[in-house]
């Protein structure tokens, strides 16, 4: 749900959590699952993924691909880098075809590289408000618009279309997050502690964050996560937060050996994969081969570059990518060269 619907004075009722899914859950569920799906093929991973498989929800999520691009995406799943559209989505199961009501829209779009050697991957974060061409779908006649409109006129499918004609990267497979609660997450592993490299002050309640690092619970985390409009940064500031979270769930998880503890193990598989709908042709026992050697310090992450985040549209605000950057960043994907290109162009870090 976009920000234009939802209550920056604060004035929701507490329930809002739980009314609330999306680009939070979404980014946190991704960073663990793939630290859980590579916790394990050599103890007993296609067990748990066979035993959790049932949970996920399936659907159409990419459009039809072409003989030829169908060919390179098998090969890359054998030995190639792999390229996956992670979506946050206020819709627990799409219609056929990953297609939304009219109106909703993806809060969260995701590039998830996994490099050739299987041994690192980068998550790369598509402003949602980027002003972009969406090409035609459902009653959408084609033309500029936010990126995120793509998932209200023609669900997954055309956002994946989308994405691939501005990034020019195929994608390899597709997957929409969603969770009932991110306090089922954090919850299981105890809470978090979150190290804030800025102030941010609540717009839902008297919460400071001050500069430092604070412990969170699932309610206050999300709450953290959700924050835009005191944050260094607007809503760029905002998935800083969001990459924060996912570093420091991914870190509770390794620090507590929790993928190695059967109850707390199967408590977060359980989560994982209840709020996931898979493409019907991704193959989750691929997934975890791809995955299986990748651990906390080998996942980077990165947003695509910009130079407005307050450009003047028919569509309203919205976000001016860098089209030089960009081109760039996209390019060195498809080289599988992004950890050096991101190396040799370290981002801007809200607040810093």
């Amino acid at each position: 749900m976009d920000d234009e619907h939802q209550d920056p004075a604060g004035t929701e009722p507490r329930g809002w959590f739980k009314r609330r899914s999306g680009w939070q859950k979404a980014l946190i569920m991704l960073g663990v699952l793939v630290l859980i799906l590579a916790s394990g093929v050599a103890g007993g991973g296609y067990y748990l993924v066979s035993r959790y498989e049932n949970k996920v929800d399936r659907a159409t999520l990419l459009p039809s691909a072409a003989p030829e691009e169908a060919a390179q995406s098998k090969e890359n799943w054998a030995s190639g880098p792999l390229n996956l559209l992670l979506l946050g989505s206020d819709s627990r199961a799409p219609e056929a075809g990953g297609k939304s009501p009219i109106g909703e829209r993806s809060d969260t779009i995701m590039l998830v590289h996994i490099a050739r050697g299987r041994d690192k991957a980068t998550i790369i974060s598509i402003p949602r408000d980027s002003y972009v061409e969406v090409p035609a779908g459902g009653p959408w006649k084609g033309g500029k618009n936010k990126i995120n409109a793509a998932f209200a006129y023609g669900g997954a499918a055309l956002t994946a279309t989308t994405v691939k004609k501005l990034t020019g990267v195929p994608l390899d497979g597709a997957m929409i997050a969603n969770f009932a609660s991110i306090r089922d997450l954090v919850d299981a592993v105890d809470g978090v502690n979150v190290c804030v490299p800025y102030d941010v002050r609540s717009t839902f309640s008297d919460r400071v964050w001050k500069q430092g690092c604070h412990d969170m619970n699932g309610d206050i985390a999300e709450e953290f996560m959700r924050q835009r409009y005191d944050v260094p940064g607007g809503d760029f500031g905002r998935i800083k937060n969001q990459q924060l979270v996912v570093q420091s769930v991914i870190r509770k998880v390794a620090e507590k050996n929790l993928l190695y503890k059967p109850l707390e193990l199967d408590t977060l598989l359980g989560i994982a994969a209840d709020s996931l709908t898979v493409d019907q042709n991704l193959d989750l026992r691929d997934l975890v081969l791809a995955v299986r050697d990748i651990r906390p310090g080998d996942i980077g992450y990165a947003t695509v570059p910009y130079t407005s985040a307050d450009l003047k549209t028919p569509a309203g605000a919205a976000v001016q990518l860098d089209t030089a950057a960009a081109a760039q960043m996209f390019a060195a994907v498809k080289s599988d060269t992004i950890d050096q290109w991101l190396a040799a162009h370290p981002q801007h870090q809200p607040g810093g």
